[in-house]
């Protein structure tokens, strides 16, 4: 057996116990899993800052220096520990707020120490908090002048003891274990042509950099692997689905089309609209297999755009059917087509976990026989049961919210697999399609309706925050209802519901009882829970909705007018659009207020100016793509539909059009892998995606 396919579940420092936990929330099982799972950043403890010259970022420093006064103090109702370090004639002070009893017996006044910790900065004034320390005499450059890793660690491991340092310490004793048996991944005709270091030694120096040089050297090699063998997976299932998948032939436009165009549509649709239209007809009509992405910004019209596909699925006698991420979304969606298509005479039915047992199995009946012309959903309409007389089109809201493995059922329900529209909201800069959607077309709809009020952006500190309230108090006088955002950040779960609670408490006072009525949502509630909250607040029983970003997708309330985002600097830039487009639906002028620290940093200030100043979320996405630029090592590794390891899909876009371009080319040579040079490739490149079908082969 592979020793990489080994059980971490004995290796020193994991246990029984551990390796549950890991299994479950780190989807790390053997060997491979582990040395696999990178660092999220790094701490540099190689080098020591001077006081003079420190960074105006929140940032991770060192220094040196001697501690000269030590004092608790009193703030805010609790005591707290001050000692103040001097540096070249500079000082800066060391804030403890617990532990404090600990920390005044190890620290001595007139020594000298090293000290690490995150740089705080209050009215230009600098601080460390909760500091490590050590005696310089004590301090081992050789051991403690290093680049350290940081992985990403849930709370449920840190309870069960695995901290960062026994997480590095399992991987360092992995590796004595594993050295000899890393082999090659890429061949060495690439190696040379690319200039790449050795598996080997990116993987050793990913996790225990030597300096910064092979660190980043380490990173590209590990990008460029993980890059390459993604795209020569993108391009074979494209050509596979190119060769094998044949597709329904809707060639009439006929009487619910145009019908519904000539009598049901009040407005005009957009150009984008109507090219978008135009492509899908054209697909459908051609006898290919659609699988198309149709991205719009919020309010930009995708849904009047599925519905009309729709039609053109029922005039060619076929049925067709919506699946949405979540209840709420489903319900929406059935009562703004159901509004539309009155007088159409179709037969469209809504199935959710919540349709009760005997309306299901009438809603089954009337698929079987074909009575149901489209049908609206969540997951429930890929369960087994379910079954279609003719399914020829499956539109999906926000596809990144199933897996493959769901889509796949969804897509089996028909001999010959139904057409697929992907509507999304998350609009993607140009340069990423191909990454992203290298074997699904794009529609893009960038222009808004006619008559649509822009939202108007203001960015806003804490100090500002009573006449915030004052300005949400107005809103509400006049009618209107509010949402307020608070993040919930995956590595510090407790804190953001910490901050939660305390927010919907500091609301609830100023916004009291039976005045205001305030809903509160957020990730630890059953679903039930949640929906029944978010119905009370669609329903207008509740004015304030206190939420964590659970609320990002779905919500539609015309009568919502502010959103006030919390601690707004934490929240990527896609994900603050999408907040903002909770409001704007209806037509009052809307507001998105984002909620800020006093002391940001120039990242911070760019993405939050960003979001005042533009309202197009595809501008939005091209600048959120120039800030974060190619060096962004910490990035987010994410698309929505596909996760990355170590890939940052905004800040390497030069090595994504070289792994492309490469895999292009050695595949037109060698389609299956076969050639001498590459049998090694094709290997691993099984190995990899082993046992994850081509989503072609799932549908044949």
């Amino acid at each position: 057996m592979n020793i990489l396919n080994s059980s971490i579940e004995f290796l020193k420092g994991i246990g029984p116990t551990r390796f549950r936990v890991m299994q479950d929330e780190l989807k790390i099982f053997n060997y491979n899993d582990l040395i696999n799972y990178f660092p999220i950043r790094y701490i540099d403890r190689t080098r020591f800052y001077n006081l003079n010259d420190l960074p105006r970022s929140t940032s991770e420093i060192q220094l040196t220096g001697k501690i000269i006064n030590c004092s608790i103090k009193k703030q805010f109702k609790r005591k707290i520990l001050i000692a103040e370090l001097e540096s070249n004639n500079q000082k800066i002070n060391l804030v403890w707020f617990r532990g404090y009893k600990w920390v005044i017996d190890k620290l001595k006044i007139n020594e000298k120490y090293v000290v690490f910790g995150k740089l705080n900065w209050f009215k230009n004034t600098p601080s460390l908090v909760h500091p490590e320390f050590v005696l310089q005499h004590l301090f081992i450059k050789e051991k403690q002048l290093k680049i350290y890793p940081l992985y990403s660690i849930p709370e449920e491991l840190v309870s069960k003891g695995i901290t960062q340092k026994v997480f590095r310490n399992s991987i360092e004793n992995l590796f004595f274990k594993i050295t000899n048996n890393l082999v090659e991944t890429i061949p060495d005709y690439i190696i040379r042509k690319y200039n790449l270091i050795s598996r080997n030694i990116a993987l050793s120096n990913i996790h225990f950099p030597k300096n910064h040089d092979i660190l980043n050297k380490s990173i590209y090699r590990l990008k460029f692997e993980e890059l390459f063998f993604f795209q020569i997976k993108l391009i074979r299932n494209k050509r596979i689905k190119k060769d094998k998948i044949k597709g329904l032939v809707f060639k009439k436009v006929g009487y619910y089309f145009n019908k519904f165009y000539k009598n049901n549509l009040s407005f005009d649709l957009t150009k984008d609209q109507k090219r978008a239209i135009k492509e899908i007809r054209y697909d459908m009509a051609t006898g290919k297999h659609m699988n198309r992405l149709l991205q719009g910004d919020v309010g930009s019209g995708k849904t009047i755009v599925a519905f009309m596909t729709s039609l053109i699925a029922i005039d060619n006698n076929f049925q067709a059917c919506l699946m949405a991420p979540t209840e709420i979304l489903a319900i929406q969606h059935y009562k703004s087509i159901k509004k539309s298509s009155q007088n159409l005479n179709l037969n469209i039915s809504l199935l959710t976990g919540s349709t009760k047992k005997k309306e299901r199995e009438e809603i089954n009946i009337e698929l079987k026989n074909g009575n149901i012309n489209l049908i609206v959903g969540t997951h429930t309409l890929i369960e087994e049961k379910i079954i279609f007389k003719n399914l020829g089109l499956a539109i999906i809201d926000e596809q990144h919210r199933f897996g493959v493995a769901q889509r796949s059922r969804l897509w089996k329900k028909n001999l010959i697999p139904p057409h697929i529209l992907i509507m999304s909201a998350t609009p993607i800069p140009r340069t990423l399609s191909m990454t992203l959607y290298g074997d699904v077309d794009i529609s893009s709809i960038k222009e808004l309706p006619p008559g649509r009020k822009k939202i108007k952006t203001y960015l806003r500190s804490d100090s500002k925050r009573l006449n915030v309230f004052k300005f949400i108090s107005s809103q509400i006088k006049k009618g209107r209802q509010i949402y307020i955002v608070y993040p919930l950040i995956e590595e510090s779960k407790k804190m953001d519901y910490k901050d939660l609670m305390d927010g919907f408490e500091s609301i609830s006072r100023y916004f009291p009882l039976p005045k205001f009525r305030i809903s509160i949502v957020h990730g630890r509630m059953k679903s039930k829970d949640k929906d029944y909250e978010m119905e009370r607040f669609v329903n207008g029983k509740t004015q304030i909705m206190v939420a964590t970003t659970v609320i990002e997708v779905g919500v539609n309330v015309p009568n919502a007018s502010v959103i006030l985002i919390e601690s707004a600097e934490r929240f990527g830039l896609s994900q603050l659009h999408q907040l903002r487009g909770r409001v704007g639906r209806g037509d009052h002028q809307s507001y998105c207020i984002l909620m800020s620290s006093n002391q940001l940093s120039d990242d911070s200030k760019k993405r939050l100016n960003t979001m005042v100043e533009y309202s197009d979320g595809f501008k939005i996405a091209d600048v959120d793509l120039k800030l974060r630029g190619p060096g962004d090592v910490s990035g987010t590794k994410q698309s929505g539909l596909i996760k990355f390891k170590i890939v940052d899909i905004l800040g390497d876009q030069e090595l994504i059009k070289t792994t492309r371009e490469l895999a292009i080319e050695i595949l037109n040579k060698d389609p299956e892998l076969l050639n001498k040079n590459n049998l090694n490739l094709n290997r691993v490149y099984k190995s990899i995606y082993k046992g994850e079908k081509n989503i072609w082969n799932y549908i044949s």
